[in-house]
């Protein structure tokens, strides 16, 4: 990792730790003030608690135009993004994405979604439905490896990150602890519960949180509804399509809805975010993987919507596409944040315990 970007982080958590005015803020400051020196694996850590949410900046009495130019957010930021590219396997992916991620995503959507419609021009079809664009088998085919090598490399980068921040075995109160800060998203209501700083500086929002809260849960709803279709088609014997009232559908589309919802309103927020504040250089990562994801739940959903039409090969084509996009680019996009994140959650979990 950058050595410069680690260094500047250090002498910004050094004072930190000597101020503890931010002390009870967020997950970060706890663990830093655990610490009297700080290794490249503590300040990794460190990074990888934060998220973001700028509170102790706007707080902190020795940012510009004092001589100590404290901006704990950005640094913290710059790690962190440097983590991900250093960690992630292939690591050249991961630096390219961050770097043209829109491109990146429009790219990937675009190619994949010309495949998916040449198949239905080679006759790789049957059935009714999607199937009769697409056979069943060809999706199982494509989608199979497509999900498992994203897992594979997650496992490689996290055993990576792990062995950093010098992690130690873990114990099941460690994961249930780390769960727990990740389903109410406990951090991003900052250290008093007001919320966070991120899109209207100085004043406290949970804007951010909630729409965290909708992408989240409505892409569980998602991943939960295609899992109860696969039982239904392998263990039931009931092959898609599905009914308004079926378990796929009660669950895809609200799901579908709070991830289209969700990424529209974090686009939102990015846009309004004081990008001083943030890795500059990943803006372009982070905005082509939030709007690849609320493609994802736009495209489901009007493919149900239209399912019927002569639109429907042409969404099919473009939503799987986007899938298939997803998927293949979760390692490498901020998607990969939520397993590192839950890592250092983990760490974290050990440190309080230790």
């Amino acid at each position: 990792m950058q050595t410069d970007l680690i260094q500047e982080a250090r002498r910004q958590a050094e004072i930190c730790n000597a101020c503890r005015y931010c002390e009870g803020y967020c997950s970060v400051f706890p663990s830093l003030h655990a610490n009297r020196a700080f290794s490249d694996g503590d300040i990794t850590q460190l990074a990888n608690l934060c998220h973001n949410c700028r509170g102790c900046y706007y707080a902190c009495q020795y940012t510009a135009p004092h001589e100590f130019d404290l901006n704990l957010p950005a640094a913290l930021a710059e790690v962190r993004h440097d983590s991900w590219e250093e960690l992630a396997y292939p690591s050249v992916v991961a630096r390219q994405f961050q770097k043209n991620g829109m491109a990146v995503a429009i790219a990937a959507t675009l190619c994949f979604a010309v495949l998916f419609a040449l198949a239905k021009w080679i006759g790789l079809r049957e059935g009714e439905g999607f199937y009769a664009v697409m056979s069943h088998n060809l999706m199982v085919a494509i989608f199979a490896p497509a999900f498992l090598f994203p897992l594979a490399s997650l496992v490689v980068s996290l055993r990576r990150y792990w062995s950093t921040v010098d992690g130690k075995p873990v114990t099941f109160n460690h994961i249930k602890q780390a769960f727990g800060a990740v389903a109410n998203m406990r951090n991003l209501a900052g250290g008093h519960g007001d919320g966070c700083n991120f899109e209207d500086e100085d004043r406290f929002t949970q804007a951010r949180r909630t729409a965290h809260q909708l992408v989240l849960y409505g892409f569980l709803l998602c991943f939960a509804s295609t899992s109860s279709g696969t039982i239904l088609h392998y263990v039931f014997d009931l092959p898609a399509p599905y009914g308004l009232f079926s378990l796929p559908k009660l669950l895809g589309i609200p799901g579908g809805l709070m991830m289209t919802f969700g990424a529209i309103w974090l686009f939102h927020l990015k846009l309004k975010a004081d990008p001083e504040l943030g890795a500059k250089a990943a803006r372009s990562g982070e905005f082509g993987f939030i709007a690849l994801l609320g493609f994802v739940g736009f495209s489901g959903l009007a493919l149900y919507g239209l399912g019927a039409t002569t639109l429907m090969p042409v969404i099919l084509a473009l939503h799987l596409g986007s899938v298939l996009a997803f998927f293949l680019l979760t390692p490498y996009t901020k998607m990969a944040h939520g397993f590192y994140r839950l890592a250092a959650l983990v760490r974290d979990a050990q440190r309080k315990g230790a």
